[in-house]
């Protein structure tokens, strides 16, 4: 009778697993400035999602370039609010500090919801918004995505006829097509910087370190003020926004970074409707496999996903799907191995993320893996994530 063979861990390869792990965790973001998924429920905000050309702005090709940009700015800077964010924080003799930070945003509907940037609102305790002058208005978290480093937030008491700043198409873009930036760099209020779209689908990342895809760069000025703050086209419609700059000493160098209209697109309605973004989850805490042999663990395959563990009644252990165990004498038995689903290589957690954010609710994917010296196909119906999201702040960012 034949035996399946079991991978077991020595205690060196356990440590080696601990130190993975932490080392799996840490992120390396981009500097940013002013410091989804496919699934749209119905919206019913009247939240102008859908492209248009606003009111005010001549044919380009019939107007000075100078023109455009006068007429681009006068028409759509009312609708580009600055953000003040305020938290509180006791400190070692018992008192109150205040921190406060800045950034920018746009309206999107008549409501006074604004979009703008979730590392803009993250931890705020109170937020304020102005369109110049001494005028403020208070204003609260709608919902937040660290995913995608976007939120919405609402005036709470909004004043009448604010200016709604239509949203354009991303996939639309060409490099060398000429954008502007309105902003609030350095708390200049409602600063203009023009320039041209430099380079498309950059791979950029959140601070929660998930990819944020298909960045678009940007040689207008971006600097510490301007984040969460439109990117527009010469018709006056957001493009994107603006949101990372590479900077080796945190000022533009002329490399910004801005998240695409489209993306926001598909999260709003659900920052709106539930206040965070609901995607399918796989429920698993993942090592990945080259980094464990990198640091000399020995496994059986050379690439895919280590399930650590599975998140209890989650879309994996509904599945089947098993996490490292412990024998009878107390060694360590290897967990399954994701090596790809619906035949798209698992090598690392963007791979697993990048399919996630394509896939929705409900679906069913096929997982291959690979248990006891064999591989095998898996049907994993796809459950939401069921830690939910927290907004603000502290999101675990480690469960997929």
């Amino acid at each position: 009778m034949s035996k399946k063979a079991i991978y077991q861990l020595s205690t060196r390869e356990v440590l080696f697993l601990a130190l993975a792990s932490a080392f799996i965790a840490a992120g390396v973001v981009a500097i940013l400035g002013n410091f989804g998924n496919f699934w749209q429920p119905r919206n019913n905000s009247n939240t102008a999602l859908a492209e248009s050309v606003p009111q005010g702005i001549s044919e380009p090709s019939v107007v000075s370039d100078e023109q455009n940009s006068i007429e681009v700015y006068k028409t759509l800077s009312p609708g580009v609010a600055f953000i003040t964010s305020t938290s509180f924080q006791e400190d070692y003799w018992g008192g109150v500090q205040e921190g406060k930070g800045s950034g920018s945003g746009s309206v999107i509907d008549a409501q006074g919801r604004i979009l703008t940037n979730y590392h803009v609102i993250e931890g705020a305790q109170k937020l304020t918004v102005s369109f110049g002058g001494t005028k403020t208005y208070s204003a609260k978290v709608v919902g937040g995505d660290p995913d995608t480093d976007l939120a919405v937030i609402q005036i709470e008491s909004p004043p009448p006829g604010l200016a709604v700043i239509q949203l354009g198409d991303s996939d639309k873009l060409t490099v060398g097509q000429k954008v502007l930036a309105i902003g609030n760099p350095f708390g200049l209020d409602r600063t203009l910087t023009t320039g041209v779209i430099s380079g498309l689908q950059r791979p950029i990342r959140a601070r929660n370190n998930r990819p944020i895809e298909g960045a678009i760069q940007t040689d207008a000025s971006i600097n510490p003020g301007n984040s969460g703050g439109p990117l527009l086209d010469k018709y006056g419609r957001m493009i994107g926004i603006n949101s990372q700059i590479l900077s080796p000493a945190g000022g533009s160098v002329g490399v910004g970074f801005a998240i695409p209209v489209n993306i926001a697109k598909r999260i709003v309605p659900q920052l709106i409707q539930f206040g965070e973004v609901r995607r399918p989850s796989l429920g698993i805490r993942p090592y990945i496999v080259e980094q464990l042999q990198q640091q000399g663990a020995r496994l059986p395959v050379e690439s895919g996903l280590l399930v650590r563990s599975v998140v209890p009644g989650g879309t994996a252990e509904r599945a089947g799907i098993h996490g490292l165990s412990q024998n009878s004498n107390g060694g360590v038995i290897l967990g399954d191995i994701i090596m790809s689903i619906d035949g798209v290589k698992m090598d690392n957690l963007d791979d697993l993320y990048r399919f996630l954010d394509k896939k929705q609710i409900g679906d069913t994917i096929q997982a291959e893996i690979f248990r006891n010296g064999r591989t095998m196909t898996v049907p994993v119906k796809l459950l939401p994530n069921s830690q939910g999201n927290t907004n603000l702040p502290g999101r675990p960012a480690r469960r997929f």
